[in-house]
Parts: structure tokens; sequence; C-alpha cells
């Protein structure tokens, strides 16, 4: 029997060539909103301290609990003490704050912006957009206390969509209060759920007494339900953290961004303060969040630094390419064809074409050949495959003249050229 060949892990994907088109579309819109705001690119390792994300995205998040894949430090030993353990990063905030603090630009310049893109890793049941390797675009503007800021890093997200050719999206905001203000909220749904607990999920039931707004975020049919019957969160704000809010409205609306209010927005980790954002996307089903991001004014100083204000999102990838694709006519989502393909009437002159090829891509121009000593006609079906502009046809009688003759694959139109000015003849009728 057969052995059966080995296959990629659950919850990972192969990209193969043709499915990138989308992705660099969505990266290229990503890096031109990022330097026309003025964000600064940030990499940091894919493995980090086991305590960065214990301690910043919060011990009882169910990233924390449930989905990080952790190992020892130390070779030959279980990973059973959080002190030494390493973990593949499953978000990016608290690498970028660890860097700003690592690199002491506290002390040089506190109001910094950056951005990232790169994988991420969770170990969570995999579905459509939720991948155990994802990958995320994100941004963090580290410094800044202004509901401005919260605006801008909203307004960067739809500008990035929009360049990306996404027309659909929902923006929902919320506030979810303050350190003075929410214990007071905490209580009011304490109070509210202390009776209904039997009919929460048992992650929920355990969240009353250690995150009790953590079953906001809950997506369990039941404790939704249970969820729908409680008060909202900004009608219970301080006076400060709704005049924040309000000016984070305000300002969307004067740039005419459409918005929803979503009382009941959370987000799914502690340290979120004030401001909390999703922008989704009906493609996505009932998991449609494509972008979440918020205001974590505490976790800088969480983490060993001062007090300091940040504000941030994180897009992810996977999602953001579906919604993409039921926007994206299917001819432009295609991959980009070639200029040229050099097609050989004569298999003696194959050495020759390939000299004509470099030629061609020494003059800046992506050109590529038959290497599978095919027919002339299954050349030009390859031709046609790889949509390439032209063609540029070598056979005995060029190699004769010290000619080529080009064929416009759009137009249907053909002529001869000099063999060595191909490259520039089909360069001056590109720029045409």
């Amino acid at each position: 029997m057969t052995e059966k060949a080995i296959q990629s892990l659950a919850g990972t994907e192969d990209r193969l060539p043709p499915q990138w088109t989308l992705w660099h579309r969505l990266h290229r819109a990503a890096r031109n909103q990022f330097e026309l705001h003025g964000y600064g690119e940030l990499s940091t390792p894919i493995i980090e301290d086991a305590r960065l994300f214990i301690k910043g995205t919060g011990e009882d998040t169910e990233i924390v609990e449930k989905q990080m894949y952790s190992i020892s430090s130390s070779e030959g030993e279980e990973a059973n003490n959080t002190d030494e353990r390493i973990t593949l990063r499953p978000e990016g905030t608290p690498p970028a704050v660890r860097a700003y603090l690592e690199a002491d630009l506290h002390k040089k310049q506190k109001f910094q912006k950056f951005w990232y893109a790169g994988p991420m890793f969770r170990r969570e049941r995999p579905q459509k957009g939720r991948l155990r390797q994802f990958h995320q675009i994100g941004v963090e503007a580290i410094g800044g206390s202004s509901p401005l800021v919260d605006a801008e890093t909203i307004l960067l997200a739809d500008a990035i969509y929009k360049e990306a050719g996404l027309s659909s999206c929902a923006i929902n905001v919320n506030s979810i209060g303050c350190p003075e203000c929410r214990p007071k909220y905490r209580q009011i749904l304490k109070d509210e759920l202390a009776g209904r607990a039997d009919e929460l999920c048992p992650d929920c039931e355990k969240r009353l007494d250690r995150n009790v707004l953590r079953i906001l975020d809950c997506k369990e049919k039941d404790c939704r339900e249970v969820v729908d019957d409680l008060p909202p969160i900004p009608g219970l704000i301080c006076d400060e953290c709704t005049t924040h809010y309000q000016i984070l409205k305000d300002a969307l609306s004067a740039q005419s961004i459409a918005y929803v209010e979503d009382p009941l927005l959370v987000r799914g980790l502690d340290y979120y303060t004030r401001t909390v954002y999703e922008i989704k996307h009906k493609a996505l089903g009932a998991r449609d969040t494509i972008c979440g991001g918020g205001r974590y004014d505490g976790l800088v100083s969480q983490l060993g630094g001062p007090e300091t204000p940040c504000v941030g999102f994180a897009m992810g990838v996977e999602a953001t390419l579906i919604a993409m694709e039921a926007e994206s006519d299917k001819s432009v989502s295609q991959p980009n064809g070639i200029d040229v393909y050099v097609v050989c009437f004569d298999d003696s002159a194959r050495a020759k074409c390939f000299e004509q090829v470099e030629a061609l891509r020494s003059e800046g121009l992506s050109a590529d050949m038959d290497y599978e000593e095919r027919s002339s006609k299954a050349q030009m079906r390859m031709a046609d495959k790889t949509n390439a502009d032209f063609c540029l046809l070598i056979g005995e009688l060029e190699l004769e003249k010290n000619e080529v003759t080009i064929k416009d694959m759009k137009k249907g139109e053909q002529w001869t050229a000099d063999w060595d000015a191909a490259g520039e003849e089909i360069s001056s009728v590109i720029k045409a």
C-alpha cells in the first residue's frame, strides 16, 4: 500500500503563486498609507518570553489560557515553569511595547508611531479566515493620549481597505471606560448575571468572578442571548471618558466616516481602555471581524515602563483577503502577466532564445521561455496561460536575418525588429 503523503498541519496553509495578487495589493496599500500617516516599520522576533503575553495580553484571556504555543527555553526540560518558557507570538502589541521600552524610546522621544506585518500563532479551532498560523498588519501609536490619535488609527485602517479595493466594510466603535469608572460597570454586570449563571457557557461561568467584561465578547449563542439583555457601557462611564469618546466620534463624522456605535463591543484582550473598535465584513459570516483595535493606556506600565497612553489596531490578513476576494472582479484577482514570452520555432535555436530572454530581463522587462522542449503551438498556449503582453517569435528565418518577430498578444498585431533592439522596441510600445 502506498504511504500517505505528508500534508500541512491543520490550521496552516500554503500560498501558491496565483494566490499572491490580492495579498500584495493589500500590503502595497498598507505600506503606502503608513508612509502617508508617518508610521515607521517595526520588526520583532517571532519567539518571545512567555511572560510578555501573560503580563501584557492578560492571564485570564483565551489567548493565554488556551491558545499560546510555548516550549521550554532549556533543552530536555518540560515547559511547565512560566519563567522558562518561550512562546510563538500570538499577537503583535506586547512585542511592540517591549521593543519600545527595551530601546529606551520613552526616554528619547515618547510619542512613536510604528507599523508591523508578520505571522502570529494561536492554537484555536481552524475555520474560515482563522488559522493557527495567521498574519497580521498592525499599528501602534505609543505616547499619545488625544482621542484624535484614536481617530487617526481608524481613518488609517479605513484608508488601507479603500485603497486595497474594499468598499463594504462596517466600522463599529465603543468606549469601555477607564480603570476609575470601569469597576462600577463590572459590578453592575456581576449583579445582573448573578441569577443567570446557568445560562452561560462553562468559560463564561468562570469569567463571572475573574473577568466579567469578557462575557460580552463571547460568541456562544446562549451567552449572546444573555448579553443582549445587559445595560450598555457608554451610559455608565465617567465624564472624562465620555468627552474622549465624543471627540473621537466627532472627528470621524468630520471626515464623513460612517460608523456604528456598538455598546456591547469590548474586544477580547485585558489591556484595552476607553476606545475599542472593529471593522467587519459580511463575507466572513458570523465571525466577521477583519480588523480590531483600541486604546491600551496601561500596557506600557504593566510591562515595566512609565504610564504611557497608546492606541493601535491589527488587521487579520487572511480574513481581509476573503473579504477582498468576495468584492474583487475575478479577472482583476488573477496574477499579473509577464511582459514577454519568447517562442522558439527551431529546437536548435533554444540557446539563442535563452540569450534573448536574458537580454530582455536586463532591459527591465519580465521575460520567460519554454524549458520543456514543447512544440511552438504548445509554447503559444503557454504564452496565453502566463498572460504575456508580447511574444518574441524566433525561428530559422529570424536567425538568418538577425531579427525577431514581435507579436502584441492583446491587439493581435505583429512586426519585425532587429535582434539587439527587441527590448527597446517593446519598452517603447509599453510606454506609449
